[in-house]
């Protein structure tokens, strides 16, 4: 909002032409900046309104367009990540950006990440059952960062060799929030919530021979699971398992505070 609006909006109330009500709802309305972007309206109130700011979808997505959010959110002093891009759409972001940072097996690329207290930053930890499934943990583990979560990847650790989850339990003991990608079955979440006292987000992965559907049996197992602290994400959806965490984890911190 700028401050001629501003000054319009309470020249008014003083006057007796807007009531107290009417204020805050044009308030409302002129608060949120949006700003034009290659064609994209970048939503600069996100951090104010969600905490963090808007993140990016690369398919569908020019370069340019990827570029201009990217320099319109810098502008504003947000950070930026993009999800689920190609590396023509990563090498552009790097070419304007050299400091970003690209993960090509999780498909992303950020620029800074939240400031968070360090009381406040909170641990994620991410575990996959395979290997075929790290790259949905990656991604997972790029945005956890992107909030300005401290966290750790743990790989490998499925149901077919119980004994190497039990080897890493030390490592989940600090964790605020748990995420786990398993195709397959999809047991493993079932497992870790087993062993531990906070919330576990279920990634069911697309990794499997032609009775998973692509993802849909270990959707399905992970929906049904009896573990209380299981919760679930839709197949393959990294992003919005990490983003999950990250949430639980920096308001867990900032409540203990």
């Amino acid at each position: 909002m700028s401050l001629e609006h501003l000054q319009t909006l309470f020249t008014a109330w003083k006057a007796g032409h807007l009531s107290e009500q009417e204020v805050y709802a044009r308030w409302a309305t002129l608060a949120v900046p949006t700003v034009q972007a290659e064609s994209v309206l970048v939503d600069l109130d996100r951090r104010n309104r969600c905490g963090f700011a808007e993140v990016v979808y690369g398919p569908g997505k020019t370069c340019e367009q990827i570029v201009a959010v990217f320099q319109t959110q810098r502008s504003a002093g947000q950070p930026s990540l993009a999800t689920r891009i190609s590396p023509a759409q990563a090498a552009a972001v790097l070419m304007a950006f050299p400091e970003a940072v690209y993960n090509e097996l999780a498909g992303t690329v950020r620029l800074g990440r939240h400031e968070v207290d360090s009381q406040s930053r909170g641990y994620v930890a991410v575990l996959t059952a395979g290997s075929g499934d790290r790259p949905v943990a990656e991604e997972a583990m790029e945005t956890a960062r992107w909030m300005g979560c401290e966290g750790h990847l743990i790989l490998d650790v499925g149901v077919a060799g119980p004994h190497r989850l039990v080897e890493k339990l030390p490592q989940l003991a600090p964790a605020d929030a748990i995420v786990v990608a398993a195709g397959m079955e999809g047991a493993l979440p079932s497992v870790v919530a087993g062993c531990v006292s906070v919330a576990v987000i279920g990634v069911p992965t697309s990794v499997g021979y032609g009775a998973n559907f692509n993802g849909m049996s270990a959707l399905l197992s992970m929906l049904n699971s009896c573990a209380a602290n299981v919760c679930v994400v839709n197949i393959d959806a990294g992003f919005k398992a990490g983003y999950l965490a990250g949430l639980i984890a920096t308001r867990k911190k900032k409540a203990q505070e």
